[in-house]
């Protein structure tokens, strides 16, 4: 074969090896359950922070070793949604093999802050309740959201006792 037929071919074989994944036709967000994280108390001040808990599978027929999660939170009202830090589902190391799944938390950076309670904080009736979008992505491709629910107002992981009853 000549360099002038093996370049096209190798670019093409390269372009191929790099396809994006589609996200929502490979992964499926199941059981997300959502509550209120409470952070260390600083200066007379309780923190408190929105988290959602869920399992990311992997619906597809291949093994994906790059798969990352994020979420978003907006409130009914705010204008600027609170984020959060992205978490690595799977990486080369860790791939997800088809059919199997993780379990993903992931919380948000923006907290809400008080003198009170952690439990006082969530029946303060300022108080607004966000939701929770789940995004994933594969590799470099897009974010897709792949879940929305509203944020459960509960101090602590559903599972344990709950924290906000005498």
């Amino acid at each position: 074969m000549s360099l002038a037929r093996a370049v096209p071919a190798l670019i093409l074989l390269a372009g191929l090896s790099c396809a994006r994944h589609d996200p929502a036709a490979l992964l499926e967000v199941v059981e997300v359950e959502t509550y209120w994280i409470v952070d260390s108390p600083r200066e007379d001040q309780n923190f408190i922070a929105p988290a959602v808990r869920f399992r990311l599978r992997n619906k597809g027929s291949v093994q994906l070793s790059s798969v990352q999660a994020r979420a978003r939170f907006p409130g009914t009202s705010e204008e600027e949604p609170w984020g959060s830090i992205q978490e690595q589902v799977s990486y080369w190391r860790e791939p997800l093999p088809p059919g199997e799944e993780r379990l993903v938390t992931v919380r948000s950076v923006g907290r809400y802050q008080a003198a009170a309670d952690p439990e006082d904080m969530l029946r303060s009736p300022g108080f607004k309740d966000p939701r929770a979008e789940v995004f994933v992505r594969i590799g470099n491709s897009n974010w897709a959201k792949l879940a929305e629910v509203p944020v459960e107002r509960r101090i602590g992981a559903p599972g344990l006792p709950d924290l906000a009853q005498p």
